[in-house]
């Protein structure tokens, strides 16, 4: 424990275990510890007997929802896009070789009461019952100009700067309705407020694009992967990579306190009387309270269920987005489906989550709207968190804080900030320009 490492990483979360296995591969000394003798902090993954006990106290799961062992719930459930930035970073550390991915069944969104397939291509548009005829055609031409839109080459712009032109601005110039702009930019773009509406196009149209790759690549319903045994799986992966590249990995080390030296700047960390000594502190918001700030809380409902979400086409595996304006919220509300087709559950069960932004203290109300979309469920668990973003300025104390996991059930938001924490780490962009063949083990 005496020895002196380059970055001690607190917390065996998603965002840790990537940032670890990023800064072990670039050659750096890590040691990574965790209070808790289970990995993955937040973002772990539980079997029934341990869902139970942390919701439900002393009380056994019945019988009839079979052998605990067969399930794997993570409780920070996120779908990653299949040419996605995640997958990128995946290939890039090679962790890959420790994953199987499988295709994600359907992508769908709420409209106007119902669920719908998110059309993503120009023909799938002039299919759709999101549209009437005129709308369609509409759609289907500006599906073609993001289809075509190449930011090097300018015959494909159509004389319009994305840099400049706002969304608002493109979206006007092929006269799509409110409802279309709507699924547009939840669905496909993923953004999670209507401000990107004033914001350049540039951002929107790259994202529907990733979206569109993504949903080639595989073939499949939906442009997300998933691994198999659920999410649990990266962290261990992350740290038998770590291993590898002489990283150290320690669970079950009490208390984790964070020493400073006389400037205030993080030197090491202490458990059990002994220190390590460091030059940098990488961790989640648990392990420095007075650093952060709470920002916000999510509100989630998870289920467990024996058949598919209705109107999802059977789909054993689907996200469903419902935007904000369909439900008068200021903020989007999703839903993930997992299943035994993933090995999370036994077979015939199904797993679902049902996430947002918290507006309110009552989560069984403010979360049926979604819930009311499930039909039967066998149990239901209500569960709200915190949110915390760090308020500390990491060059005067070499503190590298994430930000909570947000309510999304795909990890877009998640890597950016993994990004974001590398390049103030290190000084340097990571170099995500990978071959992406090397992820297609998804393929049955």
């Amino acid at each position: 424990m005496d020895e002196e490492y380059d970055v001690i990483v607190l917390g065996t979360g998603l965002k840790e275990c990537i940032l670890s296995g990023l800064l072990s591969v670039d050659g750096l000394k890590v040691l990574h510890m965790d209070r808790n003798d289970y990995y993955g902090g937040e973002s772990t993954s539980l079997n029934l007997i341990q869902l139970w006990k942390r919701f439900r106290g002393n009380e056994t799961p019945p019988a009839h929802l079979g052998s605990s062992r067969d399930y794997n719930v993570d409780m920070i459930p996120k779908f990653m896009m299949a040419n996605g930035t995640l997958v990128r970073v995946l290939i890039h550390t090679d962790v890959t070789k420790y994953l199987y991915f499988k295709a994600v069944d359907g992508s769908f969104v709420y409209n106007k009461g119902k669920v719908h397939k998110v059309p993503a291509t120009d023909m799938e548009a002039l299919k759709s019952p999101l549209m009437g005829l005129f709308e369609k055609r509409r759609a289907r031409k500006f599906f073609i100009y993001v289809q075509d839109y190449n930011e090097n080459d300018p015959k494909t712009h159509e004389g319009m700067d994305l840099t400049r032109v706002t969304t608002k601005e493109l979206i006007a110039k092929y006269g799509l309705d409110d409802n279309t702009v709507d699924f547009i930019g939840h669905a496909l773009a993923l953004h999670r407020d209507d401000r990107y509406l004033n914001e350049p196009a540039l951002e929107t149209v790259k994202k529907m694009k990733l979206y569109a790759e993504s949903l080639a690549r595989f073939q499949g319903g939906s442009p997300y992967i998933y691994p198999l045994y659920g999410l649990g799986e990266l962290p261990q992966a992350f740290a038998r990579l770590s291993a590898v590249y002489g990283g150290t990995y320690m669970l079950n080390k009490p208390e984790c306190k964070v020493e400073f030296d006389e400037e205030g700047k993080a030197c090491g960390v202490t458990s059990e009387g002994e220190t390590a000594k460091c030059k940098k502190v990488v961790c989640d918001p648990s392990y420095l309270p007075n650093k952060v700030r709470k920002v916000g809380k999510v509100a989630r409902a998870i289920c467990i269920m024996s058949h598919p979400i209705p109107n999802t086409s059977d789909s054993h595996s689907v996200q469903v987005i419902l935007p904000q304006k369909q439900l008068g919220r200021k903020s989007d509300m999703y839903l993930f489906c997992c299943s035994y087709s993933h090995n999370v559950a036994p077979k015939g069960k199904f797993i679902a989550f049902v996430s947002t932004e918290a507006e309110t203290d009552q989560p069984e109300i403010e979360l049926k709207p979604g819930i009311d979309l499930l039909g039967p469920v066998d149990e239901i668990f209500f569960d709200v968190y915190d949110r915390y973003e760090p308020v500390n300025e990491p060059s005067l104390d070499n503190c590298f804080i994430s930000t909570s996991y947000d309510a999304t059930t795909h990890f877009e938001s998640t890597v950016m900030d993994v990004l974001n924490m590398y390049t103030m780490i290190t000084g340097k962009v990571l170099d995500l320009s990978v071959d992406l063949s090397a992820a297609s083990a998804a393929e049955e």
